[in-house]
């Protein structure tokens, strides 16, 4: 598979898999794709993590000892389907909290009612995988239960608990007050606070304007998570088919960038509970994703950064973005 073959890949998302090449019955807790069966793809060198449906214009078939992709009838790549740990293959990736009291209109977090975690038995699922000889790296992320505030404080606490096990533990949640030196003290490796857009028009409009969740704000706790974090540390979600124009995410990678931080380009995921919400949302095409991923190579090579210096989250896995 080489970057043409994932780009057409993603820009599609879906994929209708043979039962038998149907991994346990697991479905994402996280963000956008919450509920959604997912299946990690991977040939050569690139994965893709793409989402299980009957009704997609792709399939996966068994071929002897691999597993073909196909397209009318025409064999697109051959790979193998990766084994899962925990949400992603390599990470012991946990949300915490399933639920948020904010209510963005392309996550589907704010329409569940999702179970809080709790410390013993996040450390249950990590112990779990280091028994099983798959405890490489830790990734958390969460919504927001109560408060912003009150959700640093519930994966601080959890972080400590993680700490002794001495791997690498990557955070992704909304930013609180003094969070990332919290966060550091506590033992996380990398964060990631998400803008989700650069355009402030589409971030009012989408996440509704929700006391403390403010385009200015999440920009100035990325500011500081590179003070604290230090630069090839720090990345922030960009969603991909709300809308914005190519140009504003070519100025919102490079204003991110000449602070340090790493912009992840996310195809926009439409959850069957927000399809009504997001009526003019697009999935990005193949060319699009090329452009914007080339785009994003050259400024991150302008300031110095490189996604491979990542040892955590989206970054580390890259199966749902063109990752420079």
């Amino acid at each position: 598979m080489d970057e043409r073959i994932k780009a057409e890949l993603l820009s599609i998302g879906t994929i209708d898999v043979e039962e038998s090449l149907l991994p346990p019955p697991r479905t994402s807790t996280a963000g956008p794709g919450m509920g959604l069966q997912c299946i990690f793809f991977k040939s050569g060198s690139l994965r893709v993590r793409l989402e299980v449906t009957k009704d997609s214009p792709l399939t996966m078939v068994r071929k002897n000892n691999h597993v073909v992709i196909v397209r009318e009838n025409q064999e697109i790549v051959e790979g193998i389907v990766e084994e899962v740990v925990a949400h992603c293959p390599d990470q012991v990736y946990i949300t915490i909290s399933e639920r948020c009291i904010y209510n963005c209109q392309f996550c589907s977090v704010p329409k569940s009612k999702g179970k809080i975690k709790t410390r013993d038995e996040i450390l249950t699922i990590v112990e779990k995988a280091k028994k099983n000889g798959k405890l490489k790296v830790i990734s958390l992320t969460s919504g927001i239960a109560v408060s912003p505030d009150d959700e640093i404080d519930r994966v601080v606490d959890i972080v400590k608990a993680l700490a002794p096990y001495g791997v690498p533990i990557g955070v992704a949640v909304h930013p609180g007050k003094d969070s990332s030196r919290k966060l550091k003290d506590a033992g996380v490796t990398e964060v990631k606070y998400s803008v989700e857009t650069m355009d402030p028009d589409i971030f009012d409009r989408v996440c509704r304007g929700s006391k403390g969740h403010t385009l200015e704000f999440i920009l100035e706790s990325l500011r500081e998570a590179v003070e604290v974090f230090g630069k090839n540390r720090v990345s922030s979600n960009i969603i991909i088919g709300l809308g914005e124009t190519d140009d504003c995410v070519r100025k919102g990678v490079d204003y991110l960038a000449k602070m340090g931080v790493i912009a992840v380009l996310r195809p926009i995921s439409i959850s069957p509970l927000r399809k009504e919400e997001l009526k003019t949302a697009v999935r990005p095409g193949p060319e699009r994703l090329l452009k914007l991923t080339t785009m994003t190579r050259e400024i991150l090579e302008k300031y110095g950064l490189s996604p491979r210096e990542s040892q955590t989250m989206c970054l580390a896995c890259t199966g749902c973005d063109l990752t420079p």
